[in-house]
């Protein structure tokens, strides 16, 4: 690249590098945290119950019309099933990685809507859901009642109407799942009572399907020439235990009324006792809260905290929050490791290029470009819509070897430059632009093509390589701008000859000249060493071939999985 602009316009050099650290600082500050990417592929929940019917009457009756309906919906792999003792359905659909999870959830709902002509009317009755699976656990909470005031109904049922609601509005919140039982209206047949008045529970179904239902009753005195209208109004469904009591199952001739009450008992009880909740033994409730996709879990964990705090005002005495667990305690533990591996990794390399280049201005200048290239590649990180996770920022530990080998290939020409004779800062920066420029590039586009190709590979593996690969690349490329820019402006400026300076014999010095020693006697016997090589070119060749054979025989002895 000859006549370098930015060697003479060192501002606008600068500015490139300051907007690219401001772009990267910024997306740094909004990426979305979590512990590890979403690779686990889109998953929609199909979930009913048919009361009283064993694993077999569920499995042909409606969990075998559902699968036939939903097989071969768009971009399914697979899915699959399961039916519980109680009567519960769960059937798991899974689809292609990168497929909408909302569209998925709209296609499946679309195929059970079909099905639901061919299930039974108890199942039609309670409803089929179908929602998307979260995966990413945020918090994991419980409420309990600390004086033991509370039954374990009481607070599944006080976490469901007054908590759980207000997660869900939370942004950042993709799903809260109670662990508990809620209340229902439990009648408990006494069939030596019915026998001996000759009645079937179907007998009492319908007597309750007759009196306690939702009717529109309509008007008195439409469309005639009376003055007044009335509507008329029916209090629909009973609600309490007493109302149902009343129901009449039968009228005798003499007009006795045999009530629900004469032969079943009718209380308040759970929905089922699948669950038995015991928190630091005391009756309690547990509920899970799962994080939406792209979200950031570290302030999602914030505005659940603080929703949870202002809860605590307007609950019962008695009742106060557990934490079970939250992710922040592994994600801020996962990359707090990182981070410092990041730091320390960035000290050592600039400890390496000082004792390399025994220059603290041509120190400082690969070091800055350090800094510019990870910042830039933050703002690539959040254009391809990925997270700061463990794979990302490892990603940048491996890349920060890389980063800094097109500065200190500029920064050396440089230095050479000058110690040739060319005591203008200036010139000699020019000179050594136009011979390291071209190669500069081109190592860079070598390294960047060896990452590159592992983003298209597909599946999980591919999630996994491509924020991977991507990251590493996007801060190789950025190093060479940083390079190409930023430090042909910085030597110009800040490389000064040092000719005729003498070093103070301090720590410094006999550091510098022991390092000099070692790196000397190193190189010596390198150079001695390359000299046999070029001398005996068919021992060269020939080792070369037999590490080629070598490599071939472990990889294909390697256990592969």
């Amino acid at each position: 690249m000859k006549n370098n602009i930015f060697i003479n316009r060192y501002v606008m050099a600068c500015a490139i590098s300051i907007v690219i650290a401001l772009v990267g600082y910024i997306s740094m500050s909004t990426l979305p945290v979590e512990q590890y990417p979403d690779i686990a592929p889109p998953t929609v929940l199909v979930s009913t119950s048919y009361t009283g019917a064993d694993e077999n009457t569920v499995m042909k009756a409606v969990i075998q019309p559902l699968e036939e309906a939903i097989n071969g919906v768009t971009d399914m792999t697979y899915m699959t099933s399961k039916a519980s003792s109680n009567g519960n359905v769960q059937i798991n659909v899974y689809f292609k990685q990168g497929v909408d999870a909302d569209m998925a959830a709209v296609n499946v709902q679309n195929r059970v809507t079909r099905a639901q002509a061919l299930l039974p009317a108890d199942v039609n009755k309670v409803g089929v859901t179908v929602q998307k699976q979260q995966s990413n656990i945020l918090q994991i909470f419980a409420v309990k009642s600390a004086d033991g005031k509370y039954d374990e109904d009481f607070v599944s049922n006080y976490v469901d109407i007054n908590i759980k609601p207000r997660l869900m509005r939370i942004t950042g919140v993709g799903n809260v799942m109670s662990l508990g039982n809620t209340y229902a209206l439990r009648i408990w047949l006494k069939p030596d009572v019915m026998a001996q008045y000759g009645l079937t529970p179907d007998d009492v179904f319908a007597a309750i399907g007759g009196q306690s239902f939702v009717a529109a009753t309509g008007s008195l005195g439409e469309q005639s020439e009376n003055s007044y209208q009335y509507s008329m109004q029916y209090k629909g469904t009973l609600k309490s235990v007493e109302e149902f009591n009343d129901i009449v199952l039968r009228t005798s001739d003499s007009g006795h009324l045999l009530h629900l009450s004469d032969v079943a008992e009718v209380k308040i009880g759970a929905m089922s006792y699948n669950y038995t909740s015991n928190i630091q033994d005391k009756p309690g409730a547990l509920f899970v809260v799962f994080q939406a996709p792209g979200a950031n879990a570290t302030e999602v964990n914030a505005r659940i905290n603080k929703t949870c705090e202002e809860m605590k005002a307007s609950m019962p005495d008695g009742l106060e929050f557990v934490t079970m667990m939250t992710s922040d305690d592994f994600l801020f533990a996962a990359i707090h490791n990182v981070v410092e591996t990041l730091v320390i990794a960035i000290l050592l390399v600039v400890l390496v290029v000082y004792f390399f280049l025994q220059n603290f201005k041509a120190t400082i200048i690969p070091s800055i470009s350090i800094i510019v290239s990870l910042l830039g590649t933050f703002a690539v990180v959040k254009i391809a819509g990925f997270s700061l996770n463990i794979l990302t920022l490892f990603a940048l530990v491996l890349a920060i070897g890389t980063v800094v080998d097109d500065a200190i290939v500029v920064v050396e020409a440089v230095m050479a430059k000058m110690e040739g004779g060319i005591s203008d800062a200036r010139e000699a920066t020019r000179q050594a632009m136009n011979e390291v420029s071209v190669a500069v590039v081109s190592c860079t586009l070598v390294f960047m093509a060896v990452f590159i190709p592992v983003t298209f590979m597909p599946g999980t593996s591919g999630t996994f390589f491509t924020q991977f690969g991507i990251t590493i690349a996007s801060s190789v490329g950025l190093s060479c701008v940083s390079a190409l820019t930023l430090c042909p402006a910085l030597c110009a400026i800040m490389m000064r000859m040092t000719e005729g300076k003498k070093e103070g014999k301090g720590l410094s010095y006999y550091t510098k000249k022991a390092y000099n020693a070692s790196y000397n006697a190193i190189y010596n016997k390198y150079s001695t060493s390359v000299q046999k090589f070029i001398k005996r070119p068919v021992l060269a060749w020939s080792l070369l071939a037999l590490a080629a054979v070598l490599m071939v025989f472990f990889m294909k002895s390697l256990p592969s999985g």
